[in-house]
């Protein structure tokens, strides 16, 4: 199962920011130190091109993040100050998500960016810090090479995937699926193929149950050739942005309940791993390391 890593570009936030920016490198050492994974699993992916992001982008958009001229007011909806690390790293981070769906679709069954899942990032603007969307912008070049003819975007971050929905709306390659907190940012919601609303506090009974059905009605829209699975740690219950109640387990029975839908309809996965704002930073890196090393005990049965 191979790893693509984008923690070595930092973003240079300012001292107090909440976006979790060590959770990436701690991942990845957790991922490394558990004994599932040799160093050879692990691969800096290169970075997307301009021309692969204005499959999913407005090329004005992205020439204006490339040189810095988004407005003040823009800087403000995605969250980050402007800065070069944050272009390059936005470019590796949809490259990491390209580069596991083309690991996965190659024959490893399943293959994962350790950050990615930036599915607030529309075709014209970036939101929530998500600036250029990585599983759009995949899904535009698979198709567009003749790689896949149908992806399933499977979105379980707590917060909807509205730039994902809005990017591939009526796309005939594209089938997308999010699962999330109905009171939850975005709070203009956008239109998925399939949007299942949870109220606040759901627990690990109901939200599986939901999933379960909403995993039914996405693969009776199938064929597939790849899945994108967003993994997010967010619907954790103690997730400060989150206002779900999961526990570890219940995030951990999601995954597998998700690997084991792909598996059975025999579509090859690409994880993100999207939002997680733990209070303590290290549920966050735990939750996320679980979906590793679930994923690949699914890779080594698959």
């Amino acid at each position: 199962m191979q790893l693509f890593y984008t923690d070595v570009f930092v973003l240079p936030l300012p001292e107090g920011h909440r976006f979790p920016m060590s959770k990436y490198a701690r991942l990845r050492q957790a991922a490394l130190y558990s004994g599932t994974f040799a160093p050879g699993d692990f691969h800096l992916p290169p970075p997307a091109s301009d021309a692969q992001l204005a499959l999913a982008h407005c090329p004005g958009y992205v020439a204006r993040v490339a040189a810095g001229e988004l407005t003040p007011a823009e800087m403000k909806q995605i969250g980050f100050p402007w800065s070069a690390e944050m272009v390059e790293r936005s470019r590796r981070s949809a490259g990491a998500t390209l580069a596991a769906a083309r690991s996965a679709l190659a024959g490893g069954k399943v293959a994962a960016n350790l950050a990615g899942g930036t599915h607030h990032a529309h075709r014209d603007r970036g939101e929530g810090f998500c600036v250029f969307n990585d599983a759009a912008v995949t899904v535009r070049v698979l198709a567009a090479e003749g790689a896949v003819r149908r992806v399933a975007v499977i979105d379980a971050d707590v917060h909807q995937g509205n730039g994902t929905a809005t990017i591939l709306a009526g796309d005939p390659h594209a089938f997308t699926f999010s699962i999330h907190g109905a009171r939850n940012f975005p709070f203009d919601k956008a239109v998925s193929d399939l949007d299942i609303e949870l109220p606040d506090g759901t627990g690990d009974d109901a939200y599986l149950a939901a999933l379960e059905q909403g995993l039914a009605a996405t693969f009776a829209a199938g064929p597939y050739d790849l899945a994108i699975y967003l993994a997010g740690a967010d619907p954790y219950a103690g997730d400060r942005l989150g206002r779900l109640s999961l526990t570890m387990d219940g995030l951990a029975a999601r995954d597998r309940r998700v690997l084991d839908a792909c598996r059975a309809h025999g579509v090859p996965v690409a994880i993100a791993m999207a939002g997680g704002y733990a209070r303590d930073i290290a549920d966050t890196v735990t939750i996320h390391a679980r979906t590793l090393l679930t994923a690949r005990e699914y890779a080594a049965r698959a």
